[in-house]
């Protein structure tokens, strides 16, 4: 059993049970799935930015990643329907927490001049989003293999209705959020 896993049945749950005064362990809020997404707009002239960031994608998480295609056409980002724009991977269950836990313990630490995660990231429904600046950050990645340095998303999806919730969830898993 994964390490964070372990860590939110033992400790997580009843550390918000007694803080939000839950009846029934139902109601803790839980982590659901973490999207990690990658926004290649520049892979509209050139297809082989799209594959680089497929690649690196799947080396970070593990799992391999689904083109995301553009929804409408664009005139002035020379953008048509259907044209693939980006790549994200959903995690979910233990591949979830493998991720989370190395994001917290490896990679955020690896980060320059790094003071914490804004807390006001979070969307009033209970979800949390990360923007990183680079994919360098992840112990896993080659710099020799980057074809272009790029940001990506991390979207923390939880089962709770407020960002108070939210917010003491994931803090319980060890983010570091700023003070």
């Amino acid at each position: 059993m994964n390490r964070l896993k372990e860590k939110y049945t033992k400790e997580i749950v009843s550390d918000l049970m007694s803080k939000h005064n839950y009846k029934n362990v139902e109601q803790v809020p839980k982590l659901e799935k973490i999207v990690v997404n990658i926004g290649c707009g520049d892979a509209t002239t050139n297809s082989k930015l799209l594959e680089g960031a497929m690649k690196d994608l799947e080396i970070i998480t593990g799992q391999k990643p689904v083109a995301t295609k553009a929804k409408k056409s664009i005139a002035g980002f020379k953008l048509r329907q259907g044209q693939a724009i980006g790549c994200k991977v959903t995690l979910r269950g233990e591949n979830m927490y493998n991720f989370l836990d190395k994001l917290i313990s490896i990679t955020l630490p690896r980060v320059r001049d790094f003071r914490g995660i804004s807390n006001k990231a979070f969307d009033g429904r209970g979800n949390y989003t990360l923007g990183l600046t680079e994919q360098l950050i992840f112990p896993e990645i080659e710099y020799d293999d980057v074809v272009k340095v790029r940001g990506m998303d991390i979207v923390f999806v939880t089962t709770a209705k407020t960002d108070e919730e939210a917010h003491d969830l994931l803090k319980g898993f060890g983010m570091p959020f700023k003070k």
